[in-house]
């Protein structure tokens, strides 16, 4: 299991790096008016120099990256009920990404840009977790049918 852990944060941190990348691309191109925005201008502010905050959010988002990929095996406890997976994942994943998205200035820093940045963050988990809910459950489905259709073949 720790090998596990260990081999998916470190498969997840080059992950999280490139999907930070691409997010600050496409929230350029959303609402920079055609220029590069690598970062919030807060964490530039913050670091001192662009180079410095863009490097300290790569950096945040490698480990945000390897963080998520390493609680992805509390989806493999087959002996916890999915309320139980469901809960401790959400858990792990807001007590990485809340203290990221605070630093890089991804929110407001005050009691109302915490609050919104965290309903955004679990309306967005909500969201996925339904679509692959949705998804296995499906592919279950299918799976016995072709089990059920298998068992019929057998007994002609």
């Amino acid at each position: 299991m720790k090998k596990k852990i260990l081999l998916r944060s470190l498969l997840g941190f080059p992950m999280g790096v490139a999907l930070g990348y691409g997010i600050t691309i496409l929230i350029s191109c959303m609402f920079a008016g055609g220029e590069y925005a690598p970062c919030m201008p807060e964490l530039t502010a913050v670091m001192g120099s662009e180079i410095k905050a863009v490097v300290l959010q790569a950096l945040l988002c490698g480990i945000l990256g390897g963080g998520f990929a390493a609680a992805s095996v509390i989806w493999e406890m087959e002996d916890w009920p999915l309320v139980k997976q469901t809960g401790i994942y959400f858990g792990v994943v807001s007590i990485l990404m809340m203290p990221i998205a605070y630093v890089t200035h991804w929110m407001e820093h005050s009691l109302t840009g915490l609050l919104s940045y965290f309903g955004i963050f679990l309306g967005l988990f909500a969201l996925i977790w339904i679509v692959q809910y949705g998804i296995t459950r499906r592919n279950v489905k299918k799976w016995n049918n072709r089990l059920r259709q298998a068992r019929e073949d057998q007994k002609e």
